[in-house]
């Protein structure tokens, strides 16, 4: 039976009390996907996931466990991470093969991959009922829901086919319903409260203006970026005064290795509209008091020229003077001569 092998984590999975900390939607994911290349050559790759956070990573030759955070293993012993590592890895040999001795009847078509993910949400320190979803080639196959899998929409007869073999083991699907139901809710709350101190950490943002290429003649591309903060949420915008710039461009807010976020925010202007704009930074660690950045119009270069250029210039000619007047002069005191 497909997912047999998740029995054991229904009593694995340790108690775990509501942390009232955490008031913002927070999710832990566990993905599987399984890489069917023919009928006899399988490839799994599996992960787990709080929010953006990777909490877990697994080796699927030595069937171990990599914890990637001090706080992955939780509220777990060593005898509890033991079995649910045999657990898992018993499980990704195994399952393949429901897929193998239904490829006619499910019409699946080498090479093909299935993936799966399973968890839970936490809102306010109560952790919400789980949740169980697998897809064939990255569109939504089936789901399960109240003790019973549905076909997606978008799977077709195939889905409507793999939910009526799957409905057919009752027992099966009373250990689903338990796992989501109260062991990933349970885990949650125990791995918030054990990563407490790192989830809660508030890391100051950097920010400063740079130039991008110009798009157009008599334009410029203004780019405001912020850096290192945590926790991710920030808010940035071009502004003039109190008013907010339109066509603005926002990009993605992506990762860095120490697990702080990075934004940068771009504006296309008018050269000569440049002067007076701003960006505005906040963020939860500011304590209310924001980041602003006036942005300076550069210097022009015939403005440098004068103030850089023309001193160099004269300090040369004064030099030149200087040295041809010393050499007449020590010419007149080695002849005897008299200067005219």
């Amino acid at each position: 039976m497909l997912f047999l092998q998740l029995v054991l984590l229904v009593v694995l999975l340790p108690d775990g009390d509501s942390e009232d900390d955490f008031r913002d939607p927070i999710s832990f994911r566990i993905i599987l996907t399984t890489s069917f290349h023919n009928h006899s050559w399988t490839r799994n790759q599996g992960s787990a996931w709080l929010d953006e956070i990777q909490t877990h990573a697994w080796d699927s030759k030595t069937g171990v466990f990599i914890f990637l955070q001090p706080w992955s293993k939780g509220n777990f012993s060593k005898k509890e991470l033991t079995e649910v590592e045999k657990l898992f890895y018993t499980y990704s040999i195994r399952s393949p093969s429901t897929y193998h001795n239904h490829v006619s009847q499910w019409q699946l078509e080498y090479p093909f991959q299935v993936q799966l993910v399973l968890g839970c949400d936490s809102h306010f320190g109560k952790a919400s009922v789980g949740f169980m979803r697998i897809a064939y080639q990255g569109s939504d196959l089936m789901s399960f829901q109240n003790m019973s899998w549905w076909p997606s929409p978008k799977g077709g007869s195939r889905a409507q086919q793999v939910c009526r073999v799957f409905n057919q083991y009752h027992v099966f699907n009373e250990i689903v319903h338990k796992l989501l139901s109260d062991s990933c809710p349970r885990f949650l709350l125990g791995l918030l409260d054990a990563g407490k101190t790192y989830l809660q950490r508030q890391v100051r943002p950097e920010a400063w203006l740079s130039t991008g290429l110009n798009p157009s003649p008599g334009h410029l591309l203004l780019v405001c970026h912020v850096s290192g903060f945590y926790p991710k949420p920030v808010w940035m915008m071009w502004m003039r005064g109190e008013q907010e710039q339109q066509g603005t461009q926002r990009g993605d807010v992506l990762p860095h290795a120490d697990g702080t976020w990075y934004l940068q925010m771009s504006l296309v202007v008018k050269a000569r509209e440049a002067a007076g704009l701003l960006c505005r930074v906040r963020h939860s660690c500011l304590g209310g008091q924001d980041i602003i950045l006036y942005w300076e119009q550069p210097h022009s270069m015939g403005l440098v020229f004068l103030v850089v250029i023309v001193p160099l210039v004269l300090l040369a000619g004064l030099a030149l003077w200087l040295w041809k007047h010393w050499k007449t002069h020590w010419r007149h005191q080695c002849t005897g001569f008299p200067l005219e």
